[in-house]
């Protein structure tokens, strides 16, 4: 459960706002997408190294 301290006269936007940060960074969301169907571990890591190559290339090409 997220608890997200509001001061008195504080605007409801700006309450929203810290809300939806602190519920980003539980990465709940995340979680729950990864679960919904199961990945090999061997299928993830090649995803990740793909990632990386791409991420460097994109670095490579700027410089």
């Amino acid at each position: 459960m997220l608890i997200i301290p509001v001061k008195e006269g504080e605007n409801i936007e700006r309450a929203i706002k810290k809300y939806k940060k602190k519920f980003e960074k539980t990465k709940v969301m995340r979680e729950l997408r990864d679960r919904r169907e199961f990945t090999k571990p061997s299928v993830s890591k090649r995803q990740e190294r793909i990632r990386a190559a791409y991420k460097q290339r994109l670095q490579s090409a700027e410089v």
